[in-house]
């Protein structure tokens, strides 16, 4: 099975490098700039489950992409979607697969769109790595996982070869007959936690700590409310891991959006948070926290972008500084 991998970068290029210690047909498809760090440095990641380091990794630039690949393996950021479905369609065939690992539903509606609903399958990962300044990736946790499946949860022929090319890679992964419904609980659960750890800029611990349980809750029950409003009610043992996890006492866990904003860096708020409010918006007034989370985000991006474009008027050089 010959497979790309969109990108090198944190999850791509951990999953990826992971098949690629296993043997399996991978290529990367890359820009440029990574192409010649890949190159020059090599595939390295770091993790509790062994280190990879691979010389020179196969890699792409989209300008030479001609021939089908059996899958493509997306994991991009969302606000990347567009740019990465442009790269990556001259490797899509009749007979290609497309297993995004983005969250939410919106980037599933514009394959569909673009490629036709029978390439595109369902798909989540659970994962937390980071891609250094070095050029290294490096795997932060203990979770490396990896579910997918056809969204009808049928059993065809690719996705059991699928499930064969993954099965030998050290990463844990599943092939599912209920993907859409673990690729909705799953986005509630980050909806949940990117929304209030952003919104109140704070761990669930320190949440915890100010007596606002009862928010971090209700924020949970309006996400739940629009997925069983879009025909994906969450199943009580992933409501009762969500709250757990909010009202755990003195956690530190925050989200990746709110680390980003932290930062200064672009977000996913449509995608994450927009979307789901979009089809959730039965009434006028209807899930005010999740509205209110949306209102803040959107602040931020707003006074980012401001900024950005003010700091690139003034800058000596004329370029913009982020």
């Amino acid at each position: 099975m010959r497979i790309l991998v969109v990108g090198a970068g944190a999850v791509g290029g951990y999953f990826g490098g992971r098949l690629l210690e296993a043997n399996q047909d991978v290529t990367f498809l890359v820009r440029p700039r990574r192409a010649a760090e890949l190159a020059s440095l090599g595939l390295i990641v770091r993790s509790r489950f062994g280190d990879v380091t691979i010389s020179q990794p196969p890699t792409i630039l989209a300008e030479n992409l001609r021939e089908p690949f059996d899958l493509v393996l997306l994991s991009c950021k969302a606000y990347d979607l567009e740019g990465a479905i442009e790269s990556f369609a001259p490797a899509v065939g009749p007979n290609t697969a497309i297993l995004p690992l983005l969250n939410g539903m919106k980037h599933m509606d514009r394959l569909d769109e673009r490629f036709g609903p029978s390439r595109v399958l369902g798909g989540q990962c659970l994962i937390a790595a980071a891609l250094k300044p070095d050029g290294q990736i490096v795997h932060l946790n203990d979770a490396h996982f990896l579910s997918f499946g056809e969204r009808d949860g049928s059993h065809t022929a690719r996705i059991t070869a699928i499930a064969a090319a993954f099965a030998p890679a050290r990463f844990d992964s599943r092939l599912s007959e209920t993907i859409m419904q673990e690729m909705w609980e799953k986005w509630i659960f980050i909806a949940t936690g990117a929304g209030i750890t952003c919104l109140m800029r704070a761990a669930i611990g320190d949440i915890v700590a100010a007596g606002a349980s009862a928010l971090v809750i209700k924020l949970l029950d309006e996400c739940a409310e629009i997925a069983t409003l879009q025909g994906f009610p969450p199943r009580a043992s992933s409501i009762e891991r969500a709250r757990t996890t909010f009202t755990a006492t003195g956690s530190p866990l925050t989200a990746s959006m709110f680390r980003d904003i932290e930062q200064g860096a672009r977000i996913e708020a449509d995608h994450v948070i927009g979307d789901l409010l979009r089809r959730g918006d039965q009434e006028p007034g209807s899930h005010p926290i999740l509205r209110i989370v949306y209102a803040h985000l959107k602040a931020y991006e707003a006074r980012r972008e401001r900024e950005r474009t003010g700091k690139a008027a003034s800058s000596p050089q004329g370029q913009a500084v982020s």
